[in-house]
């Protein structure tokens, strides 16, 4: 048997069964055995009856007193029961509806018996354990299951997978780096990794088998990366910045400038950049990109910038025009609610090359826009769009070159290995004015100090937000805080003052309609979930008031307070949590102490991991089946160091080099490689 071959090839794997395990994205053998356990069951080490905890999963080793006896309690519910004794106390044991296990079960035979055991003053049983005959003794796993698939039925699938494919699994990690990293063969590993000798043997197995998925990560970001160093479209010579920031009513940092710089190379160089700019919130990423357009724009050529919403397109549209007044450059905006006039219009101007720089939201996908001479693409909030996106609004140009933009700070080491096929830029300086943001960890006991102060602000003219964990009450969170009903309760708290909801549930129309109004004033308080994280710019929000704040990492917070400070008036953010978790007091403690982004991203990284930062699957990159960022850091760093060596190697062989791209490509199968 293959590796390749469909899974209904294993014995016992019918149409039906191929269904279910389809449900699991188990549609080959390979599938199969890469679908690993998702905790283990300990048969090695057993207790005695009286000793074993309540209701936690353990094995117990007995003899059978007699053969189980069967009751039926009613239409279609079998009981089938039997004492079992370890020498010092007895058990009962209750298999539900399980006449095959019940008929190989016999008196006077010890067996292994797995599962939380209840006890009372009188008896102790275990219902529907896992059984298995003694000498079997071992790691048990356990896998994720669905309808129709029991944890059992996957294991012997497993098995058999195993056997029939000995000796065909073919290592794809060359020798040399198995060596050099000290890691066991494939084969070992996927047995171990399934059933484990002992601890040892599983964490020799787990150990190689998150370095290959992590190696063929990093191989494929550094093979994206190559692909996306082609040829440029259009090399740009002519370096208009200085005459941009001579424009500019404030002076650039010095972070800025360095980026600029990096871009004007990279557009110089004959290679289409891809680049990412990353910076803390406020740091000044849309001067760095109106500078890099007008020098684009300015040497005959057409940019694009794509933006996830419209309000924030709108915003990006009011702020550009004011940067490149007086450059001549063309600035017009494309979003969907435009009329379709308007639409037309645009379309037309950009396809005859009228408009040079072109902001909007997906709407810049659409198959009806074409560009003249597009020669740049960016793309900000970058990790609200997919690498697929970004292809397709590169797609309009002749390999144009591109700009990301991203203002979640990410410690620099963990960007690089993410991120593999960008450059990478950083914005670590804050403009000059720029606000600090007050900060204030306190008790739910302060609520109503809180509110009086967000009277008090909207009373001097200036407004708030309030940001909730849930959108509505649910049940069993009786103690988190939902938007729905936090409304109702501060409209009552603070008669007259206009507050509006914010959610993600509310249609797009009528999100981009109560953000409106909160830009435009109309609206003194906002209370929302953490879908304004990625917002606009409101300077007359001074006040940023997050419930249960234990429940947001510390990215997620920073992000949320990054919504005030930007206008004149002195700026606070008020976190209100009774968490009394060591972890949840630091993070609130951080955030209190500092306002330098990178400083809390790396913080965050020590605390959560990255997960944090990328959310449970990052977009535009493929999901990982063993590896864990969080705990397997140290291991994701060897393996991008051993991917980067190989790469500057080369392959030894075309065989080899097969090898390693089957491997990259199964990884990636649902990611864009280019």
């Amino acid at each position: 048997m293959r590796p390749t071959d469909p899974i209904t090839a294993l014995r016992g794997v019918g149409a039906q069964r191929a269904k279910w395990f389809a449900q699991l994205d188990i549609r080959t053998v390979w599938d199969l055995l890469r679908h690993y356990p998702r905790q283990y069951a300990d048969w090695s080490q057993t207790v005695p009856i009286m000793q074993a905890p309540l209701d936690t999963p353990c094995c117990v080793r007995g003899t059978v007193l007699s053969d189980p006896a069967e009751r039926r309690i009613r239409a279609g519910m079998v009981l089938y029961t039997f004492p079992v004794s370890d020498g010092e106390s007895c058990m009962q044991v209750t298999l539900f509806n399980n006449r095959f296990l019940a008929a190989r079960i016999r008196a006077g035979r010890e067996y292994l018996f797995y599962g939380p055991v209840k006890r009372d003053f009188f008896r102790a049983e275990m219902s529907s354990p896992q059984i298995a005959e003694v000498g079997r003794a071992h790691i048990r796993p356990v896998y994720r299951q669905t309808q129709g698939l029991t944890s059992v039925m996957i294991e012997s699938a497993v098995e058999t997978a195993l056997r029939e494919t000995a000796g065909q699994l073919t290592d794809p990690l060359p020798p040399g780096i198995r060596q050099q990293y000290k890691l066991c063969g494939r084969e070992y590993a996927l047995h171990h990794i399934h059933f484990p000798a002992d601890p040892a043997a599983l964490q020799i197995a787990r150990r190689r088998l998150v370095f290959e998925e992590l190696f063929f990560l990093q191989l494929g970001m550094l093979y994206m990366r190559r692909r996306s160093r082609d040829t440029a479209g259009a090399v740009i010579t002519q370096d208009r910045s200085e005459e941009f920031f001579a424009r500019l009513p404030f002076t650039p940092t010095g972070a800025q400038r360095r980026a600029v710089a990096d871009c004007m190379a990279d557009l110089a160089g004959g290679i289409a950049m891809n680049r990412l700019i990353q910076g803390d919130v406020g740091s000044g990423k849309t001067a760095v990109a109106a500078a890099v357009a007008d020098s684009v724009c300015r040497a005959g050529y057409q940019a694009a910038l794509m933006v996830p919403t419209e309000i924030l397109a709108r915003q990006h549209y009011t702020d550009l025009s004011a940067l490149l007044a007086g450059s001549g450059v063309t600035v017009e905006l494309l979003v969907s609610s435009m009329k379709a006039a308007d639409k037309r219009r645009v379309r037309e101007q950009t396809a005859d090359g009228t408009v040079q720089l072109l902001i909007g939201t997906q709407a810049l996908l659409s198959e009806q826009l074409q560009f003249n001479r597009l020669a740049l693409v960016i793309t900000d909030e970058q990790h609200r769009f997919g690498v697929g996106q970004r292809a397709g609004l590169s797609g309009k140009g002749n390999c144009p070159h591109v700009m990301v933009m991203s203002a979640t700070p990410i410690p620099r080491t963990l960007a690089l290995m993410i991120y593999g096929d960008l450059d990478l830029s950083v914005l670590d300086e804050l403009p000059p004015g720029r606000r600090k943001v007050a900060t204030y960890a306190v008790g739910s006991d302060k609520r109503m100090r809180a509110w009086k102060y967000i009277r008090k602000h909207v009373d001097a003219g200036l407004q708030a937000y309030v940001v909730c964990p849930l959108v509505e009450d649910e049940e069993g969170e009786s103690s988190l805080s939902s938007a729905t009903a936090y409304v109702k309760e501060l409209t009552d708290a603070l008669p007259g003052v206009p507050v509006g909801l914010l959610h993600g549930r509310m249609k797009a129309a009528e999100k981009e309609r109560v953000m409106a109004d909160f830009v435009a004033g109309r609206l003194a308080v906002l209370v929302s979930t953490v879908v304004i994280e990625v917002g606009v710019n409101v300077p007359n929000a001074a006040l940023m008031l997050i419930e249960n704040a234990e429940r947001f990492g510390l990215a997620q917070l920073h992000q949320l307070r990054g919504r005030v400070g930007r206008g004149r008036a002195a700026s606070t953010c008020i976190l209100i949590s009774d968490a009394q978790g060591e972890e949840a007091k630091r993070r609130l403690q951080v955030m209190c102490q500092t306002n330098d982004g990178f400083r809390i991203a790396d913080e965050d990284l020590k605390l959560r991991g990255p997960g944090d930062f990328f959310g449970n699957r990052q977009h535009g990159l493929p999901a990982l089946r063993i590896a864990d960022l969080a705990a397997d850091m140290p291991m994701l760093q060897q393996a991008r160091q051993a991917a980067e060596d190989l790469f500057r190697a080369g392959a030894q062989d075309d065989g080899q080099k097969e090898a390693l791209l089957r491997e990259v490509r199964l990884l990636f199968a649902d990611t864009p490689m280019n």
